[in-house]
């Protein structure tokens, strides 16, 4: 298999997380150059017509794209440790509790950076300022939900660490470059922040 990346981006970082949290070898990968519109290039687009990283490329020639489709893919090949649930009913929560997280901070924060950044306009054409301004006050929310989340929880699911946590940590990494560092007014995020931090999967 070939895993098509990028360092720069948040949702390739997902995956890499959660291979690095299952240990996974054997996997090509080929870092694609965002900046320089490589995603958008023929020979990219005849693997993923929608022009987003990241992608696997099976060994049957299929592509699967999405961050989150790739881990349940990767999930089923190395099923363990677990990190989407043992059964139907935790599968379902930790589901739950990872698309409220990718639906009301992970896409705010997106937003919020890549329509105010200035190295980002090249991505998103056109910026729209305002639109990342509105991101920005939805994601200040969002990260108030979360603290509340967790001072109620020890993970973004739970009582266990999941991808739910996978998929926030990186959300939130990526909010650095709009300087968005909700964990200094947020004791429980912060708690939280440096618990994932000190895992190996977050330096991948």
């Amino acid at each position: 298999m070939r895993f098509y990346d990028s360092a720069l981006a948040p949702n390739p970082r997902r995956v890499r997380m959660f291979m690095a949290e299952k240990a996974v070898t054997g996997i090509e990968r080929r870092e694609i150059d965002i900046n320089a519109l490589e995603h958008e290039s023929d020979w990219f687009r005849a693997l993923n017509p929608r022009a987003r990283v990241p992608a696997l490329a099976l060994d049957d020639g299929r592509v699967l794209t999405e961050s989150r489709a790739i881990c349940v893919y990767l999930e089923h090949l190395y099923p363990e440790p677990n990190l989407m649930g043992v059964d139907g009913e935790e599968r379902a929560f930790i589901e739950m509790w990872d698309r409220r997280i990718e639906l009301d901070l992970f896409f705010p924060i997106a937003h919020w950076v890549r329509h105010t950044h200035p190295g980002l306009a090249v991505l998103e054409r056109p910026q729209v300022p305002a639109w990342g301004e509105i991101a920005a006050q939805r994601a200040q929310e969002a990260a108030d939900w979360f603290e509340r989340t967790l001072q109620a929880q020890s993970f973004a699911a739970g009582a266990r660490f999941t991808i739910a946590d996978i998929t926030a940590y990186c959300a939130l990494e990526f909010g650095r470059l709009a300087k968005f560092r909700p964990w200094t007014e947020r004791p429980a995020l912060a708690a939280w922040r440096e618990t994932i931090g000190n895992r190996a999967s977050a330096k991948a």
